[in-house]
């Protein structure tokens, strides 16, 4: 699990084409690794990748032709700046929400507008994808935890301060641009509660106690 909030902005430093899949190597730049271990998770704006070789300054993970196919990072070229972000730790403050590195689909950048000192940007999403996004509610876009301003049919818009886009990836984004989206994982849930059409009750007494009745 990931917070969505970036440590770090990398760089692809190599992609090796093995076996129809690729060896995907990042230069984490200063990203600390002295405490990760091989098969440890980053999340490589958004994914979660294993780490299957370590360096002083990088590692390397195998990336699958699912992943490659469903994600941006079978877009990617040596140079092209990624966000990174290591496991979350039981012991770690959780500043965005809870992210699991496992990306629903591509979006694509439609606007970037100034708005103060601040940015208002629009994305546009699947349909699949956008049912799950509400306004006021938590998006990971990039890997990056982001609160939904508001959504129109499959668009939808966040507002990104300077140090957001300073300190992520977001600097070397332009608009057509895709990135990678993970819902809030509680919407995957409650669908999926809803889906099953057996909806458990609330307790009166826990409702009256809590004051909802």
């Amino acid at each position: 699990m990931f917070t969505g909030i970036i440590q770090s902005v990398g760089r692809i430093a190599r992609l090796e084409r093995r076996g129809g899949d690729v060896r995907l190597t990042v230069d984490t730049t200063d990203l600390d690794l002295a405490d990760v271990q091989l098969g440890d998770s980053i999340a490589v704006s958004g994914v979660c990748l294993t780490a299957v070789a370590l360096e002083p300054r990088g590692f390397s993970a195998d990336v699958s032709n699912e992943t490659l196919a469903l994600t941006s990072l079978g877009q990617l070229k040596a140079g092209d700046p990624v966000n990174l972000e290591k496991a979350l730790r039981l012991a770690d403050r959780l500043g965005g929400h809870l992210v699991s590195g496992h990306v629903d689909g591509l979006g694509k950048v439609v606007s970037i507008v100034p708005d103060g000192r601040s940015q208002r940007w629009t994305f546009e999403v699947p349909a699949a994808t956008s049912r799950y996004i509400a306004a006021k509610g938590s998006v990971c876009i990039d890997g990056t935890s982001l609160t939904v301003n508001e959504v129109a049919g499959t668009r939808f818009g966040v507002n990104l301060i300077p140090h957001t886009v300073e300190h992520t990836a977001f600097h070397a984004r332009r608009v057509g641009d895709a990135v990678n989206i993970e819902v809030d994982v509680i919407a995957r849930y409650v669908e999926r509660l809803l889906s099953s059409g057996e909806v458990p009750k609330l307790d009166e007494a826990f409702l009256q106690q809590h004051g909802f009745a």
